[in-house]
């Protein structure tokens, strides 16, 4: 990394940081309040998983596009909010026995460990429905209604049987086998990549990006996905489980095919470096305003957690 670079992933850290705080008092705000009428238990365990802490990557990366193109909303951040409730509900199942079975999440113990089976099945599930309802009160927000479908379309797309549940699925499916490099990267461009493409085109969809540079940031949104798990896949090797805030090593313990295990840590490594410059080459076909992005995939890049 050159030093312009250097310092622009590290100015934009701290715009990251701040983005992330802003997402942080919203989840506190917007989520319910353990309730007795309802289930304390229930709204209890949800808010320990979706406060729990995190890059919030996906509301970040929604406002950053729709701030760069010119708005800047609550509805934005709801949507934003939205995505980061998906994620959460995503990562309650997948720490499930029945899944990955592991123990901690984000530093501390993981939902099922707290709050049991069912209520960790039934946390996640309200987390999900939570998001759509939330993505719905768009168009109490001025937000004109075929924006609101399109965007709550794209959603669905993304959480569902096409998209991250149908990734996990097919990662479920080739544990102890071995995935080609196309199977891997179709299984990733599921479970990790739709979920990181959705917001990024919700901020472009609510902010009226015209429909060129809607293109190049969909197709930035595939590089940076893919970024992101091979980034992921190459610290569960090499990473510090405090440092990550959670269990390590996971996936060789599983059996899955990984990047580091299809093509060698030193492969791994330059395949990351490539598609690390294919972002930012197409980060260069918008205008300087969304000159971000190029510093958001340096920080996936050379993140360490």
């Amino acid at each position: 990394m050159t030093q312009g670079s250097l310092k622009t992933a590290s100015d934009f850290a701290q715009t990251l940081k701040k983005l992330a705080t802003r997402v942080d008092d919203a989840l506190q705000s917007w989520l319910p309040q353990p309730m007795p009428e309802v289930s304390a238990k229930l709204n209890e365990a949800m808010r320990y998983s979706a406060l729990a802490g995190g890059k919030r990557i996906r509301p970040v990366l929604c406002l950053t596009v729709a701030e760069a193109a010119g708005l800047e909303s609550e509805a934005v951040l709801r949507a934003g909010c939205a995505y980061e409730l998906i994620h959460t509900y995503s990562l309650i199942h997948d720490d499930l026995p029945a899944m990955d079975n592991d123990d901690f999440r984000r530093g501390q113990p993981t939902n099922h460990k707290v709050y049991g089976e069912a209520t960790a099945i039934l946390a996640g599930d309200g987390l999900l429905t939570m998001a759509f309802a939330w993505l719905a009160s768009l168009t109490g927000s001025g937000v004109a209604a075929e924006k609101v479908v399109k965007i709550i379309a794209l959603a669905a797309e993304a959480a569902g049987h096409d998209g991250m549940v149908g990734g996990q699925m097919l990662d479920i499916a080739w544990e102890k086998q071995r995935a080609e490099l196309p199977v891997l990267e179709s299984i990733h461009r599921r479970k990790t990549g739709a979920l990181i493409r959705a917001p990024i085109l919700t901020g472009a969809i609510l902010a009226g990006v015209a429909a060129d540079h809607y293109e190049v940031l969909d197709r930035y949104s595939g590089r940076i996905g893919l970024l992101f798990q091979i980034v992921d896949d190459i610290l569960d090797v090499v990473g510090d489980a405090q440092s990550l805030g959670k269990t390590t090593g996971r996936d060789a313990l599983l059996e899955k095919s990984t990047y580091p295990s299809l093509l060698g840590l030193d492969g791994a490594r330059d395949y990351a470096a490539r598609v690390h410059a294919e972002a930012i080459a197409l980060v260069a076909q918008l205008p300087p305003a969304f000159s971000s992005l190029k510093a958001m995939a340096d920080i996936i890049f050379f993140r360490n957690n």
